[in-house]
C-alpha cells in the first residue's frame, strides 16, 4: 500500500522526484508517483487525490509551483511541497514563495529548493508518529548522519 503519494507538475521534476524515491524506498514506506498538472490535467490531479489512500502527499513544481496548494485545496491529509528550480531560474525564488505563501487555511509544509530527500524525510517523520519502525529507522538514520559527520574530521 503506498503512504506517500508523489506528484510532480511535469516531467522535468523527474530529479527532484528521485531523492525522495531514493529515501522513501530506504525506510521501506510505499510510494506512488504521478506527473499531473494544476494548470495542464487539473481534473487528472483531483482523480489521484480522491482515488489514493495515502497518508502524505508530496507535490513537486516549478515556475509557477500551483501544484502543492491545489493538492492541499483538495485533501486535509498533509502536503509537503518541493519548489523546483528550473533551467529559467535555476534558484526559483517564485516557486519557493509560491509554496510557502499559502493562505490561512490551505497549509502546506515547504521544504527547500530541490530538497526531494527532506520532503521524503518530514513524510517518514509524519508517519513514524505511530510507526514504531518507521521512528526506529529514522532513529538509526540520524545516527549514520552524526557518524558520517564525525569521521569527516
Amino acid at each position: 500500500m503506498a503512504q506517500v503519494v508523489i506528484m510532480m507538475g511535469s516531467a522535468t521534476d523527474r530529479p527532484t522526484a528521485n531523492k525522495a524515491e531514493k529515501i522513501l524506498d530506504k525506510f521501506g514506506i510505499g510510494y506512488e508517483t504521478f506527473v499531473a498538472s494544476a494548470h495542464r490535467t487539473p481534473d487528472r490531479v483531483v482523480e489521484i487525490i480522491r482515488n489514493s489512500d495515502a497518508k502524505i502527499f508530496i507535490a513537486l513544481a516549478g515556475l509557477s509551483a500551483a501544484l502543492p496548494g491545489v493538492v492541499a485545496a483538495h485533501t486535509l491529509k498533509p502536503v509537503i511541497g518541493i519548489p523546483c528550480a528550473s533551467s529559467n531560474s535555476p534558484g526559483n525564488l517564485d516557486s519557493l514563495l509560491s509554496v510557502v505563501q499559502m493562505p490561512p487555511g490551505v497549509p502546506v509544509a515547504a521544504v527547500g529548493i530541490g530538497r526531494g530527500e527532506n520532503a521524503a524525510l518530514l513524510a517518514a517523520r509524519i508517519l513514524g508518529i505511530t510507526d514504531k519502525g518507521i521512528n526506529d529507522s529514522l532513529e538509526s538514520y540520524r545516527k549514520e548522519l552524526e557518524q558520517k559527520t564525525l569521521d569527516s574530521n
